[in-house]
């Protein structure tokens, strides 16, 4: 079979074969229940029920399957994906380690829930030291980390972790399917958000579980089905219409990020710059040969929280907004939702404007927010 490349993988991807007189793609299936064989019953047709049957979600989970190289389950958003993992497979008296400086509302979700239900949690940073994985049931990597942009050496992680009988989870979020395959990497599961730049239009909230192991799947389609967590058709619809572009947008972000940076390295009002495709970075020497692709977003710190309002009131290009992955550069203070993030640490995500515009409207509202 032909190795397509990404743009043409991302365009082709879990579409039907064509039928003369059909869409491209087909239009969202609004049903919860379907007509019944009245002989046979659910046996005569894949569809029974909208909860765990839609063919418009299963053509959506063909597609990143196929981008992400395993079986997929999508879920109503990439939180209800990752705590439907972490609750279908951990166990009371389990071990788990999560991410330090990965995604808050995770951390959140372990400390509140998981230790409540007996199981036992430990952070440790992304780009380590991680202790003994020995009695440790699942391991959690975020890489790029978000906010933070640390990245974890995931095949030589999951070596270690498989020796010590332990599964490894990568959240995919930031770098998507295109800037890195971690089943490749030797990963046992991919959760991820797909409401971010997967999508990339910042109208859909979506997440999924990929994996290529039907002893994981398993639980995890059957959590999905028992707590309801769907997204529904048309935010499946909206998903797979918007994955035909990813390689484009990527490739934008991706190149706008790295002109951002560099005008950001060389300011000395600026500090504590990351971005993993930047040779200077400490994440940079792993990144460089682990992802296929840099991501869109960049952090740095503007200093207190004043200097952020006033450089996003100056700029014309730079949306406040959380999340990120969207056509639009945002730019988000973590410290004002809780996160623990310095004052004036800014999370920066661009989008598909031009790089020459982008910059100069960067450099003018940094300029302005000094005064």
């Amino acid at each position: 079979m032909t190795e397509w490349g990404d743009g043409t993988r991302s365009v082709h991807a879990g579409l039907p074969e064509p039928q003369p007189g059909q869409p491209f793609l087909p239009g969202p299936v609004f049903a919860a229940p379907y007509h019944l064989d009245p002989w046979r019953g659910p046996a005569a047709t894949p569809n029974g029920y909208g909860r765990p049957d839609n063919p418009t979600r299963r053509l959506l989970e063909a597609a990143i399957g196929e981008l992400e190289g395993g079986d997929c389950r999508v879920f109503a958003s990439g939180q209800a994906a990752i705590t439907g993992l972490l609750l279908a497979v951990l166990r009371p008296g389990d071990t788990v380690l999560l991410p330090a400086d990965g995604y808050f509302p995770v951390r959140a979700f372990a400390t509140a829930t998981l230790e409540g239900v007996g199981v036992r949690v430990g952070f440790v940073p992304t780009a380590g030291p991680y202790p003994s994985f020995d009695g440790v049931r699942l391991v959690l990597l975020e890489t790029p980390a978000n906010p933070g942009l640390d990245v974890a050496d995931v095949p030589a992680l999951a070596a270690r972790a498989h020796a010590a009988g332990a599964l490894v989870a990568v959240d995919n979020t930031t770098a998507t399917p295109l800037g890195q395959r971690p089943l490749d990497l030797g990963a046992d599961v991919v959760v991820a958000s797909g409401t971010k730049a997967l999508t990339g239009h910042s109208d859909l909230l979506l997440g999924y579980v990929a994996t290529r192991s039907a002893a994981l799947m398993e639980p995890v389609t059957a959590w999905r089905t028992t707590t309801g967590g769907v997204p529904g058709a048309f935010d499946c619809w909206l998903a797979h219409r918007s994955l035909a572009t990813m390689d484009l947008r990527l490739a934008r972000q991706s190149a706008n990020a790295e002109a951002l940076a560099r005008l950001l390295a060389d300011r000395a009002d600026v500090t504590g710059l990351r971005w993993p495709g930047l040779p200077g970075d400490r994440a940079y020497a792993v990144a460089s040969v682990q992802m296929r692709r840099m991501p869109g977003v960049l952090s740095f710190d503007l200093g207190d929280a004043d200097r952020v309002a006033r450089f996003l009131d100056a700029s014309r290009l730079v949306a406040a907004a959380t999340s990120f992955g969207g056509l639009h550069t945002t730019a988000d203070r973590r410290a004002q939702w809780g996160d623990d993030t310095a004052p004036g640490f800014v999370r920066l995500s661009c989008g598909i404007e031009d790089p020459a515009d982008l910059v100069a409207d960067v450099a003018a509202a940094l300029d302005a927010s000094r005064a």
